[in-house]
C-alpha cells in the first residue's frame, strides 16, 4: 500500500481570509495602519512644510497618541496575528513613533538643554530614516503603492534630519513637502485596501508585487 504524498496547501492570494487558525477572523489591518499614519502625517507634514505655523503643534499631539500612534500600532498586532511580518513590523514600528513623537513633546524634549536641543532631534529624525530607508527596499517586494509610501517616507525624515542639523529651513520645509507626498500615498493605498477589499474586485491599482499577503499558508 503506497502512502499518499501530502501537498502543502495553495498560498492565499492577497485580500483572501485565511481557511484556518485566528487570521481568519481578521480583516486587512494594513488599510486601518495606514490611515492613521497618513491622517497624522498630513497634519504634521502642513506645519513641517512652512504652510501652517508651528503654534499649531499641539493640534497633531491628539492624532499622534490615539490615531497615528495607538490605532496603528493595534493594526501591526493584528498583521503579526495574520502572519504579514512586513506590515506587523512596519505597523506597530510607526505606531511606536507617534507615541514617542507626542511623549517626545508632552515630557522628554524639554528635558534637553535648548542649545543641544536642534541636534537631538536631528538624530531622532535620521535614525528613522535609516529604518524607513531598509523598509523602503523590502517594500519593493509588497506592491508599488506601499513602496511609494516608503520611497517618499526616508526622504522626508532625511531632510528633516538634515534640516535640524544644519539649522535649515528650507531643507526642513522640504521634508514637509516630501511628508505631505507620503500622507497622500498612504491614503492612496488606505483607500485602495478598504476598496478592493470590501468590493472583493481589485478596481483600484495597487501595483502588487508578491502573491500572498501571508508570509506562510
Amino acid at each position: 500500500m503506497h502512502e499518499q504524498a501530502v501537498r502543502p496547501p495553495a498560498p492565499i492570494a492577497r485580500g483572501e481570509k485565511a481557511e484556518r487558525g485566528p487570521a481568519r477572523f481578521i480583516a486587512e489591518p494594513a488599510a486601518l495602519g495606514l490611515a492613521g499614519f497618513a491622517l497624522s502625517t498630513m497634519v504634521l507634514s502642513f506645519i513641517n512644510a512652512g504652510i501652517l505655523s508651528e503654534a499649531m503643534l499641539p493640534v497633531v499631539l491628539g492624532l499622534a497618541l490615539a490615531y497615528g500612534g495607538l490605532v496603528q500600532l493595534l493594526a501591526g498586532m493584528w498583521a503579526f496575528v495574520k502572519n504579514d511580518t512586513f506590515a506587523a513590523v512596519a505597523l506597530s514600528s510607526y505606531g511606536g513613533f507617534w507615541i514617542s513623537f507626542w511623549a517626545l513633546n508632552q515630557f522628554f524634549l524639554k528635558e534637553i538643554p535648548v542649545a543641544d536641543q536642534e541636534g537631538a532631534l536631528a538624530l531622532y529624525l535620521l535614525c528613522w530614516g535609516a529604518f524607513t530607508f531598509y523598509m523602503w527596499i523590502v517594500s519593493m517586494k509588497v506592491s508599488l503603492a506601499v513602496n511609494s509610501v516608503f520611497l517618499t517616507l526616508w526622504v522626508a525624515y532625511v531632510l528633516l534630519g538634515l534640516g535640524k542639523a544644519f539649522g535649515s529651513d528650507l531643507l526642513f520645509h522640504l521634508g514637509g513637502i516630501f511628508g505631505i507626498a507620503t500622507a497622500a500615498c498612504a491614503w492612496y493605498t488606505s483607500f485602495a485596501l478598504v476598496a478592493n477589499t470590501t468590493t472583493k474586485r481589485d478596481w483600484i491599482p495597487i501595483g502588487e508585487t508578491r502573491s500572498a499577503q501571508q508570509d506562510a499558508p
